[in-house]
């Protein structure tokens, strides 16, 4: 196993390489005529730039307008929006032609794929960070290293002035789930795509599925089975009684504007939690309509042919697993009824969302200089007096900073924001600071 320590100091150091720091890769580059350039490493564990690419079926459209990309809401003059992308491809009028906002998300995943080639030397793919841990000098952090390891199972350090966290979600795998391993049948939906190619390749017909699930996630698998694998048959297994649609309406859409985040940050913690509470149906557990009415046509018809192929189990829960040989067996529990039914499955696949613990993870080895993970109206981490390396959250702040931190509505504001603050934070620490130098021999890499 190789281990490597690049010379090199950075001021930035980036974990993740999706959306949200490739907003950030621009707004830093914007600012380059202002200021110095500053030397940034974004590190990113796939192989390549794709954005949820084993979830992009072709029932999978964009959910909010094409105008809030990395930039418009910023700078909508700038080379970097989607608008310029569909002119730079020749399809703006096409696009046009259309008479949508929201493009499919193969086509915004083309878009993010053609920015990302613009920041090709700044990002590093197919390493993953599996350290971050502070040079402690006299009492005092100005550097901190960040340790990643490729697929080869190279090992590098890299040291850095500052750092952004945002290394996304990670899938939500329900309690009952997990005492079933690497069972190859259940499956959560990030890895929709390639585990259906192996599914398929298996040779299983007629093949039974369960999705457990209410939101858009799953009401898209459903579709995507029933148009594709004509000898599925499907149950889609919720908690709740029925899909809920999606509140997209001009008032309620509000919640994600910038603006909202000043709004939702100035609150005290049990008005933000009422807050979330009350708008947390615009984002979670809720369908898009005409996809819930889609669902709807193709239950209905096959009460008129006769033909049942799929099922809609709602106010439902699992509460027993089973793997065999032969299936995957699930106990299912109607909470209106009281009835228990068994049924036998060869996939069972989970939409049950995403956790966001990723960067609790990262940062314990700092824990001595933090106060937990909390962060001020910058999304910059608070810490102790002796800790001079600016962390800044992405992704990570729903919490304090409204539904909109993990979307892309806030993009194009929030990395001006991050970005003007390192700049400040960084161009401080530069004049009042030598820089530092280390002996690479006492760097331990792990």
């Amino acid at each position: 196993m190789e281990n490597s320590k690049e010379s090199v100091i950075y001021d930035l150091v980036g974990v993740g390489c999706g959306p949200s720091n490739l907003a950030l890769a621009i707004a830093l580059d914007e600012k380059k005529e202002r200021y110095q350039a500053l030397n940034a490493v974004f590190l990113e564990k796939q192989a390549s730039y794709c954005w949820h690419g084993n979830t992009m079926t072709s029932q999978s459209d964009l959910q909010i307008s094409f105008l809030k990309d990395l930039v418009s809401l910023r700078s909508p003059t700038s080379p970097f929006s989607f608008i310029n992308y569909l002119h730079a491809h020749g399809r703006l009028v096409d696009f046009i032609n259309l008479g949508t906002f929201y493009p499919s998300r193969l086509e915004f995943n083309d878009y993010l794929c053609w920015v990302a080639r613009h920041f090709s030397r700044q990002c590093c793919y197919g390493e993953e960070v599996i350290s971050i841990v502070p040079v402690i000098s006299h009492g005092e952090v100005k550097t901190l290293n960040v340790l990643s390891c490729d697929s080869h199972g190279k090992k590098t350090v890299r040291e850095t002035r500052s750092l952004v966290v945002s290394a996304g979600g990670s899938p939500n795998i329900p309690e009952i789930f997990q005492r079933c391993g690497t069972d190859k049948r259940i499956f959560h939906h990030a890895h929709y795509l390639s585990a259906m190619t192996d599914i398929k390749q298996s040779g299983i017909a007629p093949l039974r599925v369960a999705i457990v699930g209410a939101g858009q996630s799953a009401a898209e698998v459903f579709l995507d089975l029933d148009n594709n694998y004509p000898s599925a048959k499907v149950d889609l297994i919720t908690r709740s009684f029925s899909l809920k649609p999606a509140d997209s309406s001009p008032f309620v859409n509000e919640v994600f504007a910038p603006a909202a985040t000043d709004l939702v940050f100035r609150q005290s913690s049990a008005e933000r939690e009422q807050w979330l509470r009350e708008y947390r149906h615009t984002n979670y557990a809720a369908v898009d309509m005409p996809m819930i009415e889609q669902i709807y046509r193709i239950l209905y018809k096959q009460k008129v042919s006769g033909v049942i192929r799929h099922s809609f189990r709602s106010s439902s829960v699992i509460d027993g697993v089973n793997t065999t040989n032969k299936c995957v067996e699930l106990s299912i529990n109607n909470l209106a009824t009281g009835a228990r039914e068994h049924h036998e499955y060869d996939v069972v696949i989970l939409a049950t969302g995403y956790q966001r613990q990723k960067h609790r993870e990262l940062l314990a080895p700092l824990g001595e200089f933090m106060n937990g993970c909390e962060v001020d109206r910058n999304y910059q981490v608070k810490t102790r007096e002796n800790f001079h390396v600016p962390i800044f959250l992405q992704g990570y702040c729903e919490s304090t900073h409204g539904l909109s931190d993990t979307l892309l509505s806030v993009l194009a504001i929030r990395s001006d924001e991050i970005s003007s603050s390192l700049y400040a934070l960084l161009g401080k620490a530069r004049h009042n600071s030598k820089t530092s130098t280390h002996n690479l021999d006492a760097i331990e890499l792990l």
